[in-house]
């Protein structure tokens, strides 16, 4: 009899253990979400920037190989 309330004891503990892990997971990846979301707010100007300027070196190029 004790030795099957030790095993429920152990099962309880264990899957205690397991929720609190995945508790942690999906709240680490919830954080990285938001993080990544940041990122890409922050990054957005400078894409746009590089844009422009290989645009902009695109016609500085084709210009020259028209005059030349």
């Amino acid at each position: 009899m004790l030795l099957v309330v030790v095993w429920i004891v152990v099962a309880v503990l264990v899957l205690a253990v397991l929720g609190g892990l995945l508790h942690g997971l999906l709240g680490a990846f919830q954080r990285l979400g938001r993080e990544v979301d940041a990122f890409g707010r922050e990054l957005g100007p400078v894409l746009e920037l590089a844009r422009d300027s290989a645009e902009r070196a695109a016609r500085l190029r084709a210009d020259q190989e028209d005059a030349g």
